[in-house]
This record gives structure tokens, sequence and C-alpha cells, in this order.
């Protein structure tokens, strides 16, 4: 396998362009494909602004803002992904959509290309079954926002060979992460503890236990949680959290996953939390 230099990103938003930026801000050429014109302009424009802004706080200096920048293309030809290394997957939480990436993906990338994905809880094994190189894909699962958290969660699918997850584990760790291993089952390590966490708050609120105030304040200074699982669940994006919540549900087949009916209410008025301007909390309409 040879040496991971350009890393691909599929997918612009919110977890593609943290990780763009920490590729490129590690030494990495990295080129950012997008299909909407006005996510991937607007994706590379926001990299652009935090690098700036790590300027004006004296994080880095300007050199480093402008070398990283200057590593960061961007296209809306999926083809000129053909000379990454790496390429990760950073679209939305729709298996079918990631299949149909993947498959994609397996006719351009190079034959000795890494592909890998970004989800939260979907089948690894299923995703590289959708390609002809199954023992080249697994999960790399970073968090977010993606330049302030250390963690990257590593999932190994049925297939993948260790060659395979030993340079992503090496990437990532050139990357500055923090690299978990974690088995191809619903919602990996983080998610599988993380959202029955989260959907619980929702539940205690459905019932009403207690506001989200204080099911926030009480979790935070109770738990010694940075935030509360409200925020939390607003941050990440409602329907993210839905989505994830389906996956344990029905991979899992056990009640204890099921999605509160007021988180299903939420997703369905298109309270998505930060990204929709309205979740839990009311962040002015977008």
């Amino acid at each position: 396998m040879t040496a991971i230099k350009k890393i691909g990103v599929v997918g612009a938003g919110q977890m593609g362009r943290g990780i763009a930026q920490v590729a490129a801000f590690t030494g990495h050429e990295v080129l950012l494909f997008d299909v909407n014109e006005k996510s991937l302009n607007f994706g590379h424009d926001f990299i652009a602004k935090q690098l700036t802004r790590g300027v004006e706080k004296e994080k880095w200096d300007q050199s480093k803002a402008d070398e990283t920048l200057s590593a960061i293309s961007k296209t809306m030809e999926m083809k000129d992904l053909a000379d990454c290394d790496l390429i990760v997957e950073a679209a939305t939480e729709n298996k079918e959509l990631k299949l149909m990436i993947f498959k994609q993906l397996d006719e351009v990338a190079k034959a000795e290309a890494i592909l890998a994905s970004n989800t939260s809880s979907i089948s690894i094994t299923e995703i590289a079954a959708a390609t002809k190189r199954a023992s080249q894909v697994c999960g790399m699962h970073f968090m977010n926002p993606v330049p302030v958290m250390k963690l990257v969660e590593g999932i190994k699918g049925l297939e993948t060979s260790d060659e395979t997850f030993q340079a992503v584990q090496a990437c990532a760790e050139k990357m500055g992460k923090v690299f978990v291993k974690a088995n191809d089952m619903p919602g990996f390590a983080v998610n599988r503890i993380l959202m029955p966490m989260i959907n619980e708050a929702v539940y205690a609120l459905y019932e009403g236990v207690a506001s989200v105030e204080d099911i926030d304040q009480a979790m935070k200074l109770g738990t010694n949680q940075p935030m509360g699982p409200l925020t939390l669940a607003d941050f990440i994006g409602l329907d993210t959290c839905l989505a994830i919540m389906d996956v344990l549900h029905v991979g899992l087949g056990d009640t204890k996953y099921r999605p509160c009916p007021l988180l299903k209410q939420y997703v369905a008025a298109g309270r998505l939390g930060k990204k929709s301007g309205h979740g839990f909390y009311n962040y002015g309409e977008k």
C-alpha cells in the first residue's frame, strides 16, 4: 500500500470541510469534492475564515494558514479524485446515498486507493460490498468539530485488510488524532453509547420530567459533561440523531433503541437544530 499523501474528501459540509482543513494543515494535499457548487465554495471559504481566525488568535502564523489553504483544491467532478491515495466520504448519513457514492468512487479511484467512510453508524461491511475493493474500505469516523476534537473512530469491516486499517490509523495519527478501534456493529462504540443517552434526554423532555434547560444543566453539573445532551443534539443535527437511532433500532432489534416520538416530530417539522436555526433551542431561523 502506497503512503497516503493526497486525500480526497467527498462532501464540503460541516464534517467534510473540517476533515479537509485538518488533512491540509498536517501536510497532505487535499481535493475537496461536492456536487453542489454553492456548498463547495462555502466550504472552502469557511476553511479560509477558520485559518484566518487561528492567525488572529495566534494559534498559528499567516504562513501556516497560507500553506494550508494552498494545499486544498476543489472540484465538482468525481473523476478528479482518481489520483488520491485515500478518499474520505463525508456525505449525509443516508445509506442509499453512501452506497451510490462508493460505487462511483470504486470506478474512478486508482486501484491501490483506500476508500473510507465518515459514517457514524452505517455498516462498513455493507458499504464495502458496494465496491470491488472491499479489503480497501474502512470506517474513519471523525468527531465534530473536526479541527477541535481529537478522536477518530476506526471501523474495520468484515473484509477490511490489516494493511488498509494500519494505513488509515497511521494517517489519522499524522493528522494529530487519537485512533480507537471499534467493531462493525450498529453505532460502533461512540454512538452506541451517546445516541441512546441523547434519545433518553428527549424522552425526559417528552414525558415532562424536566425542561430543556434543566435537563442540560443537570447533566452538565451532575455528570461533568461539557454541554447538555439536548444542546449536543442540536449541534449534531436532530435528523442525524434520528438516523442513527433508526440504525440502532433496526440493526439491534431492541425496543430500548426506539427513537423518541418527539425527536421524530421535531425532524418532521424541520427543527433540525443549529443548522436550521431551531431545534430544542432557538438560534434564529435560517
